[in-house]
């Protein structure tokens, strides 16, 4: 009797969030899961038109220009993300902080003139930071800040809140087995591959020329069913002054990019949760603590990989 062959793979791309989100499907009837997929895709659509800290007529912007002021009634989507993006800062002990944008523009700007900003620049802008100073009302679905000057800043926690969005989509559309990620920092796989085994991603590979690799030159494989990975490193944007490199990641205990990590990953049952667990662990370096139930790496600044799973 001859093996099965496998389902054809369906593949939906759409580019949102500056990024590129793919869709990969297999089962039966492609049309139909070709539909589900962009439906999903719609919907990250929808999460970038929420969540956005730089398209000036998105939700979140106009609580980053209006909350400074008094309180101010949202969506309910977007308060239930506040509430979720806060709970985590505290549980992180503040090494994942969504106010941290005041911060992320200046160092952004700084990268764009290739030179590090003024410290009296850098202790303004961290001044402005704190996940402390954001104060919700359930009763109202309202926000406002205690500091003026803050600004929301998800990061990678919204392109998690936009995969998490998709997955939903993509189960209430009858869809069992997908793979769905955000470029190389964020993936959910729900049920199995095509030959009917977990999906099975690698950690990804520092570029070219950076001072590290992995032992024995092969990245960790880890196999995924059910649940999500995600990936922080400080490679990607990034600029040398005056014989250091400097890389995106910002670390608001500091006001500057981190610098005890190179890479952090972790898996969860939530996209939006791992993005944030992993922004955490690599601001944290290899001081564990805050994490759920997961797997976490670590590939701290001397090169040590450091791995741990919460039961």
């Amino acid at each position: 009797m001859g093996s099965a062959i496998p389902d054809p793979l369906v593949r939906v791309a759409r580019a949102a969030m500056a990024t590129r989100f793919e869709v990969v499907l297999h089962g039966a009837e492609p049309a139909r899961l070709r539909a589900a997929a962009e439906e999903a895709l719609d919907e990250i659509a929808f999460a970038e038109d929420l969540l956005s800290a730089f398209r000036p007529h998105s939700a979140l912007a106009r609580v980053n220009e209006t909350a400074g002021q008094g309180w101010v009634r949202v969506d309910p989507r977007l308060f239930s993300f506040l509430e979720r993006v806060l709970a985590l800062a505290a549980r992180s002990g503040g090494a994942f902080d969504p106010t941290v944008g005041p911060l992320v523009r200046l160092w952004n700007e700084a990268r764009e003139r290739g030179r590090v900003p003024d410290p009296a620049a850098v202790a303004l802008a961290q001044s402005r930071v704190g996940w402390r100073h954001v104060e919700l009302d359930p009763g109202a679905c309202a926000v406002r800040f205690l500091r003026p000057g803050l600004r929301l800043d998800p990061g990678a926690a919204g392109k998690g809140h936009a995969l998490d969005m998709a997955v939903r989509v993509l189960h209430e559309a009858g869809v069992g087995n997908a793979l769905i990620h955000g470029g190389t920092s964020s993936v959910c796989a729900m049920g199995k591959d095509p030959a009917g085994n977990p999906w099975t991603l690698a950690l990804p590979d520092p570029p070219p020329g950076f001072p590290w690799r992995w032992p024995g030159g092969a990245a960790p494989r880890i196999a995924l069913r059910d649940s999500t990975l995600s990936v922080s490193a400080v490679w990607g944007r990034s600029f040398a002054s005056g014989g250091r490199t400097y890389g995106h990641v910002i670390d608001p205990r500091t006001g500057e990019p981190v610098v005890g990590a190179w890479l952090a990953a972790a898996t969860s049952a939530s996209a939006l949760e791992g993005d944030a667990l992993s922004t955490a662990l690599l601001v944290r370096g290899g001081d564990w603590g805050g994490e759920t139930t997961g797997r976490f790496w670590i590939v701290a600044a001397d090169g040590r990989v450091l791995q741990r799973e919460v039961a």
